[in-house]
Formats: C-alpha cells, structure tokens, sequence
C-alpha cells in the first residue's frame, strides 16, 4: 500500500465535508479511489458508471499522467503520488465574435 493525496474539485467537496484533498492508502488508482468512497461515501457514483469504468467526463491523473495513457484505474501508486480528479471542459463552437 502507498499513501497517496487524492485532490479534488469544489464540485466534490460538500461529500469531503470541505477538503480539497483526502490522504488515502491504495497500491493502485482503483484501490484509492475505493479507499476514498469509503471515507467520502458517494465519491464512486459521481466518477464511475455503471460498467465500473471512469466516467467520460471525468479526467483522472497520476501526478502529470493521464490513467487514460497508463494502465486506468490499475495503474500502479507509489508513496507521495498524488491523484488529481479533474472535470473534463468543454463547450463553444471554436467561433471567435466580434
């Protein structure tokens, strides 16, 4: 097990009872997200679906690493990472006006 920072949106934060990041245990990013919701329950139902899988709207990083680009939610997790949780941005046309 590693400890890991898990850092979080506002959006999360009335289920953190306010903290903007959560230490937590997990040798990978599965465990510690499981680990979180254990300790902020409702946290899974807002970053997974059904499937057990990330939410498409939901971007999940180790350190600068997307989990898209490593091994998703089993990527491995060594002592001081620290797991972002950040809300995909999208919107607009790409249009600039005038």
């Amino acid at each position: 097990m590693s400890d890991v920072t898990i850092k979080l949106p506002a959006a999360f934060h009335v289920l953190t009872g306010g903290q903007r990041q959560v230490p937590i245990e997990g040798a990978t990013v599965r465990e510690a997200l499981v680990g979180l919701d254990r300790a902020c329950p409702g946290v899974l139902e807002r970053l997974m679906d059904p499937e057990g899988s990330v939410k498409r709207y939901v971007n999940v990083y180790r350190n600068d690493s997307d989990i898209r680009d490593l091994d998703g939610l089993e990527t491995k997790l060594e002592n001081e990472d620290v797991v972002w949780i950040v809300p995909a941005v999208a919107g607009g046309s790409g249009m600039v006006r005038a």
